[in-house]
């Protein structure tokens, strides 16, 4: 939550020293907590919307409010333009206007849809609109400012054009205000300024700039009611078993931080189709029901988009609950009641990247981020889906440092299978053709719940998926990462990298926008137009489809009586970069049997090796 702060006396004169140099000095606040440059058009707009700003305050009688200029908001790498804090004039309560300023002369919607503009001479395309982005400021920081005690009376939103006259803007009051955003030109400066009298007292805002500065960061109660009712409506949960002991070990962990003040960490580990999310989702609402102020975070862009969507869809306030693991870098202790680590397997040696600001290149451990945050931090996991390099989330790692840090442990694990057809006899033939588990490969002697087949050629698995697919079922194709994978380029489509004799398929779209005929990366597991595509382990970790295709790469092939891994065949550019050989070969074997556990009800085999095609044919004897 940093922000270069002033009062708006102190800016509000043209011939003062610090106005005069004031684009600079924002910008060094920026590169600083952000290590990112400004561009010149965005000092150009502090040097020439701020005074103005600070000059319509300061003739309001109101010299001494704060100005909070480009305050970070919580937990995520936005800014505000302006956060104006100071005392409600009546209750002489904490009182905030949240500003968005705006240098544009003109402006219309875009084709009649008053959510997005057009703003002529603005590079970009259409922007969404000025009081629509700061009444979902306003929301954000209501829910996420523990110091704001009554939001909806203590925050209001204004979008401020302050060089432009409403005939040149008039679309843009097609959009319905309200007092989470209002809209003012500078036909109605007046009107601005009895706005701001209104919401703010002639007295000094240092007292209520300092209160929301060094607020705590947690949910509110008011969007923890929102994100019960909607995990509640959208998701249909029934706990069974081991997974109802996880949902009451995480629950009597709270009421005794809360009784007898003490710290537990759980770790609920389990296979794939366990039921560990389900686990997760149903804890955030019971403990959103409760009132217990809870996050959810996972270290896969894939997964946390897929909740946001699933679990908080219609809700951008609860789509806002789901983070990442390297989101809490700069979290106070205790920060949060509870912290659900979903996907835990996940979680990096450090949340430290390229892009990390050079006072959070602390070297700490990211899993003592995560422990450190919550009162009761929550890790599910399966220790058999670390992927990639860096990855460390064990349950071995995490009870070290957790007693390093002098927490209590409880750990359930989960037993139960809920995907693959609930084939606890499959996936225990998984973990033994891949070395995972003791005693060897063994054939496959069928289960009634599940079916396993072999394909003899990539096309005829297309096929086969492909007649489910257009009966309505959900089916998908994934392959070890063995082909190199060319850069995605907007509007363009995907270059069919996937090369098998005649047969070529594109890798799955790294990009986060559609491209024609292909979803971005993070939804090809759950969006129409993904099983023309190809996906990687990166993309199917953590999702399900009925029927499962999966294309075994020479990076995984059977030599003298099992399967070996050939690490030179494997193209991914981290595992070739990174990997001691003993690493690589762990990480290739999880790989595969991440995309072996993805199917409910099927999975189809397929080999590039002819003898290791053979090997599995002779395994597993039915084929499509």
């Amino acid at each position: 939550m940093t922000a270069y702060r002033r009062s708006a006396s102190s800016l509000s004169s043209h011939e003062s020293p610090l106005e005069a140099k004031l684009g600079e000095l924002i910008a060094e606040h920026v590169r600083y907590t952000s290590k990112r440059s400004p561009s010149p058009s965005e000092v150009r707009s502090w040097e020439r919307s701020l005074p103005a700003l600070a000059t319509d305050l300061v003739d309001a009688g109101l010299g001494g409010v704060e100005m909070l200029i480009e305050y970070k908001v919580p937990l995520t790498s936005k800014r505000v333009d302006v956060v104006l804090a100071g005392q409600h004039p009546v209750t002489d309560e904490p009182s905030y206007v949240v500003v968005e300023l705006k240098q544009w002369s003109e402006a219309e919607s875009l084709e009649d849809d008053p959510t997005r503009v057009l703003v002529p001479g603005q590079p970009g395309g259409a922007k969404l609109h000025p009081v629509l982005q700061v009444r979902r400021y306003c929301e954000y920081i209501g829910d996420f400012v523990a110091s704001l005690d009554t939001p909806a009376e203590q925050l209001r939103g204004a979008a401020y054009l302050h060089n432009a006259y409403d005939p040149a803007v008039r679309d843009l009051f097609d959009l319905p205000q309200d007092d989470g955003g209002r809209l003012f030109t500078a036909q109605h400066r007046g009107e601005f300024l009895d706005f701001l009298k209104a919401r703010l007292a002639p007295k000094s805002g240092v007292e209520a700039a300092d209160r929301l500065l060094n607020g705590k960061i947690r949910p509110s109660r008011q969007l923890m009611g929102v994100a019960a009712e909607e995990v509640k409506n959208r998701s249909q949960f029934v706990l069974l078993d081991d997974q109802q002991l996880a949902f009451q070990t995480v629950l009597h962990a709270v009421e005794r931080a809360h009784e007898e003040d003490r710290k537990t960490a759980v770790i609920i580990s389990g296979g794939p189709g366990s039921g560990k999310s389900v686990v997760a989702l149903s804890l955030l609402g019971e403990l959103s029901r409760k009132g217990v102020s809870t996050l959810h975070a996972t270290g896969s862009q894939a997964f946390t988009k897929t909740m946001r969507r699933v679990a908080g869809k219609g809700s951008p306030r609860v789509q806002n609950m789901f983070k990442y693991f390297n989101s809490f870098m700069d979290a106070s202790k205790n920060q949060f009641e509870v912290l659900i680590c979903d996907e835990a397997h996940r979680i990096r040696e450090t949340s430290a990247n390229r892009y990390t600001r050079k006072e959070l290149r602390t070297g700490r451990p990211q899993v003592e981020e995560l422990l450190a945050a919550a009162r009761v931090p929550v890790f599910l996991l399966d220790e058999h889906q670390v992927v990639r390099p860096g990855e460390m989330g064990t349950v071995a790692t995490i009870r070290e440092h957790a007693k390093a840090m002098g927490l209590e442990v409880s750990q359930v694990d989960l037993s139960g299978q809920f995907r693959c057809g609930g084939s606890a006899r499959y996936e225990h033939w998984v973990l033994r053709l891949l070395g995972l588990a003791p005693g060897g490969p063994i054939p496959w002697e069928g289960d009634g719940d599940f079916v396993l087949r072999t394909a003899p050629s990539p096309e005829e698995l297309e096929t086969h998926l492909r007649s489910f697919l257009d009966a309505g079922e959900s089916a998908r194709i994934s392959a070890g990462y063995c082909w190199p994978w060319s850069k995605a380029e907007k509007d363009r489509p995907l270059a069919n990298d996937v090369r098998i004799g005649a047969w070529e398929r594109p890798w799955n779209s790294r990009l986060e926008t559609w491209l024609p005929g292909a979803p971005p990366s993070a939804l090809w597991a759950t969006e129409e137009g993904g099983f023309d595509q190809v996906g990687c382990v990166y993309t199917a970790q953590g999702f399900e489809y009925d029927r499962s295709g999966v294309i075994l790469g020479p990076d995984l092939v059977f030599r003298d009586g099992h399967l070996v891994v050939d690490r030179k065949a494997n193209r991914d550019p981290a595992l070739s970069r990174k990997a001691t050989d003993q690493e690589a070969e762990s990480l290739i074997r999880n790989t595969y049997k991440v995309l072996l556990t993805r199917g409910m009800r099927e999975t189809v085999l397929f080999s590039t090796d002819p003898e290791t095609q053979e090997y599995l044919e002779s395994l597993i004897g039915a084929s499509v």
